[in-house]
């Protein structure tokens, strides 16, 4: 009986081509766009899973303030008091992240690493794999180095590289103590080497009492059963405790989940989570219309496949039987729209890969995909399956014989519900993506309070030494607007203070926090800044006493006229020459903050800005690179124009804005095939009436508005039910940065206008085609 069914369902399908091309083009697309998505959502799910005690492992952050506006990170001492004080921290590490770079040579191989340290514990917490080497004691002692895997290829090829020695451009060795597999692309901490702590205990006097400097991530592995909040809060205790001060006062440390390092931020908010539902939203979107436009297919050719389920059911076929025989139609359909997908799958993996920037892998050998892909089936077969088949099983043969459908022609509720359904969504896809690019073109346009345009950025390593020599020589050539430094990229200042006092100061602002950039005295100039009051540096030996506020500094700090006031910071009194007018430091996803500009060369000038002439940056950047050589032979000449730095802050944003698009393409082009089907269903059902009709003379205009004017009706009703919800859900989504642009009306017009003229396209063209259609063959019957 089994085998008959799929007999008959693929000689049925094999009958009708161009309706079997239709259902199974369509649910292919809709699989391959599903679970691509999914794949994508798996991946960012995916993140931090890989250690065994993962749900034990937090990330502390200290929360200077009671607002918790500050998060930093944490005191070197905290780690080692945390686990001597607080009975359930049963291990503790210190990582530090921020280490700048090193120079490291192997025989003629030499090559500039970024440098990560670590505590001893770090194998002991996380379950990163050593290949070689001890977990309990992976760093011998202030000379060891571990390795990945492919660092330790890079270095010595084949060779062994276990005890090798890597040595610094000063002479320094470091013998390799232990290699480790490299660290998965889904995981937050990805290293290619890692360092001892203690190295960081050379340079800075008692690291393990300097509670007031945060600088170090900390990462602690609890007792099962923990309350991570209270062991936030003894943490807190233990600071203020040897480090009582008014300026800590309010301080706690914020637990983070290791699971969470990815998708959310510090206090738990969703960041990247708010995109991994939407795309989940958008997966299920996906599919619910491919299974609607498969009811509307099926039912549109009812009137034909009447009169054989009355014959099958005159010649003795029950209910149940006809039933599983459009469920078998159903599962075949599916089989073969599943072949092709994983077909789609596999050849558009690598370009998806290249879009979304990941390296995600499709695996037929996954249980996974075919949990996904048994969800689908049953999803389609519940929903496009067995609505139709109950509705074919059920004719009366009486009534189907003589072309009367009560299910279908006298009640058309459902399918109406449908198509508004199937529109809202697509309006919300299209509203969404209008938003999104909206939003990102906002951030592209949006003044920083400096210029990025024709500046390039590089890190100066040995020209710190003979900065001022460099900086005359290079403004002396062509193509060179302006030469300046400064501790570091004005795209991302990192670094801030409490350290600051003024006349006046209120009581309850003992935690006031200030971010900190060391420049240049010509650094505001050649950054095309706008000093709103003030003249700045003045290029003297004073300057060293010489501050510049910015806007939103000095409106917290509450300083009225605040030229030539005193302030102290970092206990060197000096005086405010200058408000510069507010500037974008950080993300837009956060508000600006106060800052302070000084001059300070021994903070360490690393990052050279040099601006272009525009039409003639090639000279300027070859100028540049043959000093280059003169002073870092040894490094790489890697330079990044700072429009290129911006638009990569927010390459995240763009690649899931692009694929957006594209899924909500796949999702408009799906709508459409279902009120293809709408409209072909209504052709046929109404195809005597058509004849008759311009057999009586009526225009082919006449029957297009004829058939056309219910559909749009419900088109346009779907703009009712779309446009809030759009409105709400990506409202959400703009929350997400500081700086967002208004979801204007003409957003709503371009959405409404472009779903409208999409469905008139659809809908006119079969309805054009009914027309014209020879009215004797539609009342030869008759």
């Amino acid at each position: 009986m089994i085998k008959n069914y799929f007999k008959t369902a693929i000689r049925t399908l094999v009958k009708n081509k161009s309706y079997a091309a239709i259902n199974i083009a369509g649910l292919a697309v809709s699989l391959t766009a599903a679970m691509l998505l999914l794949l994508w959502v798996w991946d960012e799910l995916s993140y931090d899973r890989m250690h065994t005690k993962g749900d034990r492992i937090y990330s502390a952050n200290g929360a200077i303030d009671r607002e918790m506006q500050n998060i930093w990170a944490t005191s070197a001492p905290l780690a080692v008091f945390g686990k001597a004080e607080i009975a359930v921290v049963e291990e503790a590490c210190r990582v530090n992240e921020w280490g700048g770079s090193i120079l490291l040579s192997h025989g003629r191989k030499t090559f500039n690493e970024r440098t990560i340290y670590a505590d001893s514990t770090f194998f002991r917490i996380f379950d990163f794999r050593l290949l070689e080497g001890s977990p309990l004691k992976p760093f011998a002692d202030n000379n060891s180095i571990v390795l990945s895997q492919s660092t330790a290829n890079k270095y010595f090829g084949s060779e062994p590289a276990m005890g090798q020695v890597l040595q610094t451009k000063d002479g320094r060795n470091f013998k390799v103590t232990a290699i480790m597999e490299d660290m998965p692309t889904n995981s937050s901490l990805r290293y290619d080497l890692l360092l001892p702590v203690g190295m960081l205990a050379e340079n800075r006097n008692d690291m393990d009492n300097d509670w007031g400097n945060f600088y170090l991530k900390t990462y602690f592995l609890l007792k099962p059963g923990t309350d991570a909040n209270a062991v936030g809060k003894q943490l807190a205790a233990i600071h203020l405790k040897h480090r009582p001060s008014e300026f800590f006062k309010d301080i706690n440390y914020l637990m983070q989940p290791l699971e969470k390092l990815h998708l959310y931020n510090e206090k738990g908010e969703e960041q990247g989570m708010r995109q991994v539902k939407i795309f989940s939203l958008v997966a299920l979107v996906i599919l619910l219309i491919a299974c609607i436009n498969y009811v509307n297919l099926v039912t549109a050719r009812s009137t034909r496949r009447s009169k054989e389920v009355s014959v099958r059911k005159v010649v003795g076929a029950n209910k149940g039987h006809l039933f599983w025989q459009f469920i078998a139609e159903s599962f075949v359909v599916f089989f073969i729209a599943l072949i092709i997908a994983i077909g789609l799958i596999a050849a558009l993996i690598p370009i998806y890969n290249s879009l979304s920037g990941k390296g995600m892998v499709f695996s037929l050998l996954d249980s996974r995909v075919w949990i996904i892909f048994g969800l689908a089936l049953i999803a389609v077969l519940s929903m496009a399956g067995v609505y139709p088949a109950w509705m074919l099983s059920s004719f009366k043969p009486a009534t189907a014989l003589k072309g009367k459908l009560p299910g279908f022609g006298k009640n058309g509720n459902f399918r109406r519900v449908l198509v508004v359904v199937q529109f809202s969504c697509a309006v919300v896809l299209i509203v969404a993506t209008l938003v999104i690019a909206s939003q990102l073109n906002y951030i592209r346009n949006l003044n920083l309070g400096y210029t990025k345009e024709n500046i390039f950025t590089f890190n100066s390593y040995n020209f710190q030494k003979n900065y001022e020599t460099i900086r005359d020589e290079l403004q002396n050539q062509p193509g060179i607007a302006g030469v300046t430094v400064a501790q570091q990229s004005i795209l991302n200042v990192g670094s801030a203070t409490g350290d600051i006092e003024w006349e006046g100061k209120p009581a309850g602002m003992e935690n006031f926090m200030i971010n900190q950039l060391s420049v240049d005295r010509n650094f505001p100039e050649v950054m095309g800044m706008e000093l709103i009051a003030g003249k700045g540096f003045t290029g003297t030996a004073a300057d060293s006493a010489h501050y510049i506020l910015n806007e939103t500094a000095v409106k917290q700090m509450g300083l009225e006229n605040p030229i030539g006031q005193t302030i102290s910071f970092h206990e060197v009194p000096g005086t405010i020459v200058a408000v510069v007018k507010d500037f974008h430091f950080k993300n837009m996803k956060t508000a600006i903050e106060p800052c302070i500009l000084f001059i300070n060369p021994n903070w360490g000038w690393s990052t050279l800005y040099v601006k272009t002439t525009g039409s003639e940056a090639q000279q300027a950047i070859a100028a540049v690179e043959k000093l280059w050589k003169q002073y870092n032979a040894d490094y790489d000449f890697n330079y990044q124009f700072m429009d290129e730095s911006f638009d990569n802050m927010y390459k995240s944003d763009m690649r899931s804005g692009k694929l957006f698009n594209i899924f909500a393409g796949v999702a408009i082009f799906l709508s459409c095939l279902g009120l293809f089907g709408l409209v072909t269903y209504a052709a046929e059902t109404r195809f005597k009436e058509i004849g008759i009709r311009k057999t009586l003379g009526a225009s082919a205009s006449n029957i297009i508005m004829l058939i056309s004017k219910d559909f749009l009706v419900l088109v346009a009703i779907s703009f009712l039910v779309a446009f809030p919800l759009a409105w709400w859900m990506m409202n959400g989504w703009l929350n997400n940065y500081a700086y967002r642009t208004d979801i204007a009306w003409w957003i709503f017009a371009v959405s409404g206008f472009v779903a409208f003229a999409i469905a008139a396209i659809t809908v006119c063209g079969k309805s054009l085609r009914a027309a014209q259609q020879n009215p004797i063959k539609a009342i030869r019957t008759e």
